[in-house]
């Protein structure tokens, strides 16, 4: 399969360039917006608190994870975990990261129904991604067209959970930008960075539900033309 040309043509290469450009993109707005300290002087922390309280989400803990870029929110302890790369650096990167992170955890308080949804389909995406796509291979290699739309159905749910974290990164970026202005936190300059920031980590989503979804589309087009 990766010596077809319309697999290298359709899929690899797009994918490829695809991920490529997102990645650029977000370490140069992180490099540059990092390097921005923000008006107020404030880490990630100190804007985790301040957050926290005009949002009503006191209840989330915060802890510190080592790595640059590692910042997520755990729904189990109803925690979000701040990166060495944010925690003491009052830049205007940090502030929008930490924002993003709560902006998940609102979504954890309020029962967003794409939260909800996605974490129902982590377990069936991990099947799927780690053993659809050798089912797809078993059916055609033993001529067995209705195993390999089984592999199809497993992979299917992998490129569920990539299209549904669309909507909740998307929305977690807009509740983040939303906090950082109603509190006051950035100026009309530094919102330019946090736009920049995160609209660039949102191209990675993107990227990764093209990639899924291109290589679903191409297994079905395979398995249809072995069909024929």
């Amino acid at each position: 399969m990766f010596f077809d040309p319309n697999y290298i043509f359709f899929v690899m290469l797009p994918t490829l360039a695809l991920s490529l450009f997102a990645q650029w993109r977000v370490k140069s707005a992180y490099n540059k917006w990092s390097r921005v300290p923000n008006q107020r002087g404030i880490d990630s922390v100190e804007t985790a608190r301040i957050i926290m309280q005009h949002v009503g989400l006191e209840h989330v803990e915060i802890d510190r994870v080592r790595g640059q870029l590692t910042d997520h929110y755990d729904p189990r302890d109803k925690s979000i975990h701040l990166s060495d790369s944010t925690v003491g650096h009052p830049s205007v990167a940090a502030m929008a990261i930490t924002a993003h992170e709560l902006g998940h955890a609102e979504q954890d308080k309020v029962g967003n129904a794409m939260l909800n949804l996605r974490a129902s389909l982590v377990p069936a995406a991990n099947l799927g991604s780690n053993l659809g796509i050798w089912v797809v291979f078993g059916g055609l290699m033993l001529n067995l067209p209705s195993l390999a739309w089984v592999g199809v159905l497993l992979f299917g749910a992998a490129v569920a959970f990539t299209l549904v974290t669309l909507p909740v990164e998307f929305d977690a970026s807009r509740r983040a930008k939303r906090y950082l202005r109603d509190t006051g936190l950035v100026t009309a300059q530094e919102h330019k960075g946090v736009d920049a920031v995160l609209d660039a980590a949102a191209l990675t989503y993107v990227a990764a539900a093209a990639s899924s979804l291109l290589t679903l589309l191409y297994y079905v087009s395979l398995i249809s033309g072995r069909s024929d």
